[in-house]
């Protein structure tokens, strides 16, 4: 671990956020986890995967 993220976290540690910020926070990792399940349940959809080659092999 960098010395600069040890001092970032000392300081979070001694000024910790507003609870609103706190609150927007774990909101937002519950989503992403919320995501995470549902694309663990269901898979990932086929409309969102990447197409090998991309535009270059309908210009050929």
């Amino acid at each position: 671990m960098n010395i600069h993220w040890l001092l970032r976290l000392a300081h979070w540690a001694r000024h910790p956020s507003s609870p609103r910020q706190m609150a927007l926070i774990a909101g937002v990792i519950l989503l992403c986890l919320l995501l995470v399940g549902i694309e663990r349940t269901w898979g990932w959809p086929e409309a969102l995967t990447v197409t090998p080659g991309g535009r270059t092999s309908f210009m050929r």
